[in-house]
């Protein structure tokens, strides 16, 4: 079993977990959301490269500039940013390659299925992203899998309510 052993090892694996979570949730929250909505597919497409590109730089940014705040505030004076870039291109890269899997589907597979199997392989990714931390943790497998699951369901869930909602309330045909 693998163990952390300082901080640093700690906000890698945070920034890890939290680029994958919120880019898995996301981008097929809001996939699935414009999949309802009945966009077409291209349009659908475009959307998620857009969301994944913007979101990844916004995420590690934001990394970046979080860690520097919290260095600030601990040690009440400026911090030297290769102490907070690490984190941030974790961040970036595990946002960036996550947001692919609820997009892939849209992309080689036919219109009739892609929303189901980019629902399936987020939801299956999730799981295994639990799986992970808790094997690296040392907690429950089963129980860290199936909250990370659970708790990104609930994401692609409200994806789905939106997009049909908002089609409905705009009566949008596109």
């Amino acid at each position: 079993m693998f163990r952390l052993k300082d901080s640093r090892s700690a906000s890698l694996v945070r920034n890890f977990t939290f680029g994958v979570e919120d880019s898995l949730s996301s981008s097929v929250g809001l996939l699935t959301g414009v999949a309802s909505a009945q966009m077409s597919t291209p349009a659908i497409i475009t959307t998620g490269l857009i969301l994944i590109f913007i979101e990844a730089l916004s995420m590690g940014i934001g990394s970046f500039l979080s860690d520097q705040s919290v260095g600030q505030y601990q040690l009440h004076h400026d911090i030297a940013s290769k102490n907070s870039l690490p984190g941030a291109v974790i961040m970036f890269f595990s946002y960036l390659g996550s947001g692919f899997i609820p997009l892939f589907p849209y992309i080689f597979f036919p219109r009739s299925i892609a929303l189901s199997l980019s629902v399936s392989f987020s939801l299956a990714a999730l799981f295994l992203l639990g799986y992970l931390n808790a094997y690296i943790s040392g907690t429950s497998l089963f129980k860290n899998s199936l909250r990370m699951l659970v708790l990104g369901g609930v994401v692609v869930a409200f994806g789905i309510l939106a997009g049909n909602y908002l089609q409905t309330l705009l009566a949008f045909t596109p």
